[in-house]
């Protein structure tokens, strides 16, 4: 059987003395591994790198089979990412945050446009930051463990939302959380904000990790006793240097 489809890399490791077994998210077809004939040579390799989008071929004489990869370089990412340390963290957690959490061969049509406006961020503003978790927070709702920031789960009320409850994944006011703020996540205001208007401090960038990531870790990690991936880790620790 055979497919084409658009793809942007997510991982590659080595198979044997020349070739390499990459890891695509697609756009149709979800998390696909594929082998990569010749793609350890050094031209191959770089058009194969974590970023790049392609417009790639599987085949395979099964489904069920790994399958082989061809590609057409579509556009290169990773290149111009080389040099700054900072964006090139954001993106490789990103990239190994899909391969851990998205479930291989299974359309997500959302997780894969969000992977590229995160792309986009990386290499044309300076929201990148906020565009990473964006797509943390894009990434929850995609595999069912979204959060309401609508409304306080308590009493109702839309406005002068600043927790989340950790239970509940729904935001919190003021006045009702303030008993319980020390059990509570704080909800920087950049995730209230639907028009993205204005510039979030460093804490709330921070806290907005801190939010996306525990429920990463305790709704879609946790259950099928995983950690969130390392990068993901170094990604924040490279962040709070650069930040405070």
């Amino acid at each position: 059987m055979q497919w084409e489809d658009e793809a942007v890399v997510l991982a590659t490791r080595r198979h044997g003395e020349r070739a390499l077994i990459v890891e695509m998210l697609t756009r149709e077809h979800g998390r696909h591994a594929g082998l990569l004939r010749g793609g350890q040579s050094p031209r191959t390799r770089a058009q194969w790198q974590i970023g790049n989008r392609l417009l790639i071929s599987w085949r395979a004489r099964l489904s069920e089979h790994l399958g082989s990869f061809n590609g057409e370089l579509v556009a290169s990412h990773a290149a111009g990412l080389l040099d700054d340390r900072v964006r090139l963290s954001t993106l490789s957690a990103a990239a190994a945050l899909a391969v851990a959490a998205l479930p291989e061969r299974e359309p997500h049509l959302r997780a894969y446009t969000g992977f590229l406006r995160l792309i986009d961020a990386l290499t044309a503003d300076d929201r990148w930051a906020v565009a990473y978790v964006e797509w943390e927070m894009a990434l929850l709702e995609e595999l069912g463990f979204g959060l309401d920031l609508s409304s306080c789960a308590a009493t109702g009320v839309t406005e002068d939302l600043i927790y989340v409850s950790p239970r509940s994944g729904q935001a919190v006011s003021a006045d009702a959380g303030l008993p319980y703020k020390e059990k509570l996540l704080r909800l920087p205001e950049f995730l209230r904000q639907a028009d993205g208007v204005g510039r979030p401090t460093p804490e709330d960038l921070l806290d907005g990790l801190t939010l996306t990531g525990f429920f990463l870790e305790s709704r879609v990690f946790a259950p099928h006793a995983k950690k969130l991936p390392a990068a993901r880790g170094r990604y924040v620790d490279v962040l709070r240097q650069v930040l405070l």
